[in-house]
């Protein structure tokens, strides 16, 4: 089969850690990220795709180059949609290259399941299913009277093993009553957003259900040259709401592997228990931490919270009412501030920065250019910039002059220099740069050469 990763979202859940320009599938928040944690278990599956967004480009591509892997097999879309448009765009991507007949799973990218053994039996039942021309979804078997996930009605509780049964309607996100009824019932499981399915079965249900989404993408060049205008006339609809609703028949295999989409602090709370920071109570129980390596946090005479702490934002929860971070969201992007979707640093194709200190007369950055990388050769209108090197070695270009720079060398780039800084060995160069000037902006860069193609 050909396993794909479908990677958006906009980092709201699990915010403030992630976020609209980082996205917890991206963020190290267990030993190693959700995407490539995805990405491992699904290669023992066949060579996987990925579908994402161009706005995710530099993560998705940095991520797949820690784990060896290029980015050949990842498509992206000009901006985000919802799943029917980009899984509609998956399929006729794989019609144009002859593969109509190929059994597809897609599987969201921030998914936690431990078992990947037993994950990869439940897939591959689904997989001879969807040989026959059926299209299955992977349905989670409730531990829970959850009330943040879709359910999934099947015609009867199955006689135990790994099977396919009957799949009869949807059911929204319930109210709790209505979740503890699923859950008495047995015969509901919860929906996580797996499908497999053979390619021309899709675009079948595709044509019939969704017929002016299809005639959109039919349109597509090979070379995705007019993806952008073909994007625009697609209808931003989930393959739930646009498909799997109105099929006259599909498969459900209800799984029994433990799994967590972690759509909360308290669902990763949960798994994991407390992550970096020193934690102290005193007179105080069963408090999380998610903090700052280097920081203590006590907590005196409190009791059931969870602490989220970044460099720039904090967020005290009631364990049981972290959902509601996204209603701090949702107030944050109402005031129009830059925390929804920016951290303080930033990955680049060539490494990335953070940033120590931003004022009006000044900024100040600590600056990480990956092994054999360079940034952009550059200048700027409105600032100048010091260089101090701190660990590594690399050189600097300034004005076509070539300076070799190690631990402790300084450089000073003049407003309107044209500079650059490579890499020039193995292991991570790092720099502290301190900008001054009238304007910080990262807009106010004039490139004259770049490896990635950037303007």
């Amino acid at each position: 089969m050909i396993p794909v990763i479908i990677s958006g979202g906009s980092g709201t859940r699990l915010w403030p850690v992630s976020r609209k320009a980082c996205p917890k599938q991206f963020s190290k928040i267990l030993d190693e990220s959700l995407f490539v944690k995805t990405y491992k278990r699904l290669q023992p599956l066949g060579n996987p795709w990925v579908i994402t967004t161009e706005a995710l480009k530099v993560l998705t591509e940095k991520s797949l180059k820690e784990i060896g892997q290029s980015a050949e097999r990842v498509i992206y879309e000009p901006f985000a949609m919802n799943t029917a448009p980009a899984i509609a765009l998956l399929c006729k991507n794989f019609e144009m290259s002859g593969q109509s007949e190929e059994v597809v799973g897609v599987f969201p990218a921030d998914h936690y399941i431990p078992d990947a053994s037993l994950f990869h039996q439940h897939v591959r039942a689904a997989e001879e299913i969807a040989k026959s021309g059926q299209i299955v979804t992977l349905g989670i078997k409730p531990t829970l009277p959850s009330t943040g996930y879709g359910y999934i009605e099947l015609q009867g509780k199955g006689v135990g093993g790994i099977e396919g049964l009957c799949a009869i309607g949807f059911r929204e996100k319930p109210a709790l009553e209505k979740a503890i009824e699923f859950l008495e019932k047995g015969n509901f499981v919860w929906n996580a957003g797996m499908f497999i399915f053979k390619v021309s079965t899709l675009i079948a249900e595709f044509k019939k259900h969704m017929p002016e989404l299809w005639q959109a993408i039919e349109d597509l060049e090979v070379d995705h040259s007019n993806l952008k205008e073909i994007y625009s006339k697609c209808p931003s609809q989930s393959i739930d709401y646009g498909i799997m609703e109105k099929l006259e028949s599909h498969t459900c295999v209800p799984c029994s592997f433990s799994w967590s989409d972690i759509g909360s602090w308290d669902a990763l709370v949960n798994l994991n228990g407390d992550f970096e920071g020193e934690k102290i109570q005193v007179e105080a129980t069963n408090n999380a931490l998610a903090g700052m390596k280097d920081k203590t946090y006590a907590f005196i005479g409190v009791d059931d919270l969870v602490v989220i702490d970044t460099e720039d934002a904090l967020v005290v929860a009631k364990k049981g009412e972290t959902e509601k971070v996204k209603n701090v969201v949702d107030q944050l992007s109402k005031a129009g501030s830059q925390k929804v979707k920016d951290h303080n640093f930033e990955i680049r194709p060539w490494g990335q920065y953070r940033i120590l200190n931003d004022t009006e007369y000044y900024k100040s950055k600590v600056i990480t250019v990956d092994p054999k990388a360079q940034l952009s050769y550059q200048s700027h209108n409105n600032r100048s910039e010091h260089w101090v090197v701190v660990k590594g070695r690399g050189e600097v270009v300034l004005n076509d002059e070539v300076i070799p720079v190690s631990y402790g060398k300084h450089v000073f780039i003049p407003v309107g220099a044209k500079h650059r800084i490579r890499n020039t060995s193995e292991t991570p160069l790092e720099f502290i740069e301190v900008q001054s000037g009238s304007y910080f902006g990262e807009d106010d860069i004039v490139r004259y050469q770049d490896d990635y193609a950037r303007t």
